[in-house]
């Protein structure tokens, strides 16, 4: 395996890791929310939030790996 090689699966998995840290954290939140007297509103601010940070985390480990090995980067 090349350094190059080594350093995309790096930042892929480092990317799925804070993925999973969000999701992990979501439900946690999710939990809490369910057990108090949260309105609406703030339900899905802590939802979006959560969501997008993951998808965003998922998408740059994608969009780096096509980039790395493409030869672009």
């Amino acid at each position: 395996m090349t350094p190059q090689q080594y350093q995309q699966f790096e930042a892929l998995g480092l990317n799925l890791m804070f993925a999973l840290i969000f999701f992990l954290i979501g439900m946690a939140i999710h939990d809490v929310l369910k057990k108090g007297e949260v309105p609406f509103a703030g339900k899905l601010v802590v939802w979006g939030v959560l969501t997008f940070g993951c998808l965003g985390f998922i998408a740059k480990g994608i969009i780096q790996a096509f980039w790395n090995t493409q030869g672009l980067g």
